[in-house]
């Protein structure tokens, strides 16, 4: 539809809301506006509009602005006092005037009832420019909240994050369509929940169309969660407890699935490290650690690729003991390298010393065969340390460990 088509119809240009559930009640916390052109025979997204340079920054405003100020009256009706309303701009038209009629309309409705700290506004990552940082802060000292939205999609400004300073992030979930998400691409969306919880950001998974976006939203600290599977856009506001039976059983499976995961984690580090500690304890005769990773070799087999004894330091005492096809292969090569830069890597060797304990690590892709595999590490004794690769193929067929 031709741009001055809209801009000269303005009547029939309406907002529509899309729900926002919360991760605690499994209700409605607040609604997304989205713009619509709605006419006789035709209802068209105005989201390519909003997005269209080429179209004047003036017509792009004003349609805008149309869409806010019908929501917030909508908004100042809803007897709702804790729904947030969220609200899309480009950061560049919000510069044109330093964010003054932005925020002049949202202090308008102040006396109706929508108080600035009822909104968030949504500013993409792929607009945040380096001088926008003063108009963020300026919007915050009247209650604004800010969310950066796409982040799971466009993340090419994710330095920027940490001097905004969003209260919100929103991660799209529109690649993670089924449960076939690549490793890796499945830990860059769980490194970006770590990082929203560091600079004490909520996150608001959005775009989730399937119960496995859900669960994996749900698994990764998302607190807020939208999308299609959950609501479509409507041209009006609807119950807040309109889906709580439905999320709150989803969620409740959710919980007994994460449980019995955690269940075989814990039963793996326990058959683990009592089939050690008996094999430790049968070899402990053999004083090298060569030797000693040779004899625990024969019984790893279909368990472990890699085996390698370390001090408290992180320097590795021992060759790598190595599975290539049928037997075991020492590597010299590893002998005196340093681990310590590895993450976790001292903390976990002061928990063994500690616990007396073998651990279980996450999940990780090894940087030399590319394989999702965990590490098994156990005490030898207060100054040596043995670490274990475990094989994919033998935590694939551990029920929730792959």
């Amino acid at each position: 539809m031709d741009a001055l088509d809209i801009l000269t119809d303005l009547e029939h240009v309406v907002p529509y809301f899309q729900p926002i559930f919360n991760a605690e009640e499994h209700k409605i916390m607040g609604y997304e506006i989205l713009g619509r052109y709605v006419g006789k025979n035709e209802e068209i997204s105005l989201g390519s509009f909003f997005d269209d340079d080429t179209i004047p920054e003036e017509y792009r405003i004003e349609v805008e602005n149309a869409v806010l100020s019908k929501a917030l009256e909508i908004a100042s009706s809803a007897c709702e006092e804790d729904l947030l309303w969220f609200v899309n701009r480009d950061a560049a038209l919000l510069m044109m005037d330093d964010g003054e009629g932005f925020l002049q309309l949202i202090l308008s409705y102040q006396d109706k009832g929508v108080r600035p700290d009822h909104i968030v506004l949504e500013i993409s990552d792929r607009h945040v420019q380096s001088h926008i940082e003063h108009l963020i802060n300026y919007y915050k000292s009247y209650g604004i909240k800010i969310a950066m939205d796409k982040v799971g999609s466009e993340s090419s400004y994710l330095n920027r994050i940490a001097g905004i300073e969003p209260e919100i992030l929103k991660i799209d979930m529109s690649s993670l369509r089924s449960n076939n998400g690549g490793p890796a691409y499945l830990d860059v969306l769980h490194s970006l929940s770590i990082l929203a919880r560091k600079i004490g950001a909520a996150i608001l998974f959005e775009n989730i169309e399937t119960p496995y976006q859900l669960q994996f939203a749900w698994k990764n600290g998302g607190r807020f969660y939208q999308g299609f599977y959950l609501k479509r856009p409507d041209h009006g506001l609807v119950d807040k407890e309109i889906l709580k039976d439905k999320l709150k059983g989803e969620i409740h499976g959710f919980i007994l699935s994460e449980k019995k995961r955690l269940q075989s984690f814990y039963d793996l580090r326990l058959e683990l490290n009592s089939r050690f500690q008996e094999l430790i304890s049968k070899y402990k005769k053999e004083q090298n650690p060569s030797e000693l990773l040779m004899a625990l070799g024969d019984r790893m087999d279909g368990i472990a690729f890699r085996m390698y004894v370390c001090d408290e330091d992180g320097f590795q005492l021992s060759p790598n003991l190595y599975k290539a096809g049928n037997e075991w292969l020492l590597q010299p090569e590893y002998e005196n390298k340093n681990w310590s830069w590895r993450p976790y890597f001292l903390e976990n060797i002061i928990r063994m010393r500690g616990g007396k304990k073998g651990i279980l690590s996450d999940r990780y892709s090894d940087i030399e065969t590319g394989e999702v595999i965990r590490t098994f590490s156990l005490p030898l004794n207060e100054k040596e340390f043995l670490f274990v690769d475990l094989s994919a193929s033998f935590l694939h067929v551990r029920e929730g460990l792959f």
